[in-house]
């Protein structure tokens, strides 16, 4: 194993493009998502993590619990931003994980995400924005099955017209 004052860290990156303007039920839930270093696409192929002695252009279990709070959190904020009469038109997020190894039982003690959220059209203030990701958080299957510390801190732009 590593060097056990270093935590291991995983990232996912995701990215969505659409619009919840005509409401709850009629936006894509489709989505696209990396965990670099991974490389490899179709068919889903794993390994366990460099640090385990796995492939580094592979994905790992750490980097999918990373990817699917990420990929929760995203499609829990669509629904509440549809809901609330919000155009989303993209969400991008910059997920990251970490696993200390000096904090045992080894597990993924923190979950940050950083989504970058484009609003179209009148769009409440960030402060509103920000309550409807906490609703979002709230709402996440992912995040109310971990015991991971889950941060969310988001960044929130008008789309140019």
């Amino acid at each position: 194993m590593s060097d056990e004052t270093q935590p291991h860290r995983y990232a996912a990156q995701l990215s969505w493009r659409g619009s919840t303007a005509e409401g709850y039920a009629n936006y894509t839930r489709a989505h696209e998502a990396t965990c670099p270093p991974a490389t490899r696409d179709q068919p889903l192929a794993l390994s366990a993590d460099p640090a385990f002695k796995g492939d580094p252009t592979t994905l790992n279990p750490e980097q999918l619990l990373v990817l699917a709070a990420s990929s929760c959190q995203l499609l829990s904020f669509l629904a509440v931003a549809a809901r609330a009469r919000i155009d989303v038109v993209a969400y991008e997020d910059d997920a990251h994980g970490e696993m200390p190894e000096d904090d045992r039982p080894l597990r993924i003690t923190r979950i940050t995400l950083r989504p970058t959220i484009i609003i179209a059209g009148d769009a409440p203030d960030d402060e509103r924005l920000r309550q409807l990701t906490d609703t979002a958080h709230r709402h996440c299957f992912i995040a109310n099955s971990l015991a991971s510390e889950i941060r969310i801190e988001p960044t929130f732009r008008r789309a140019a017209t």
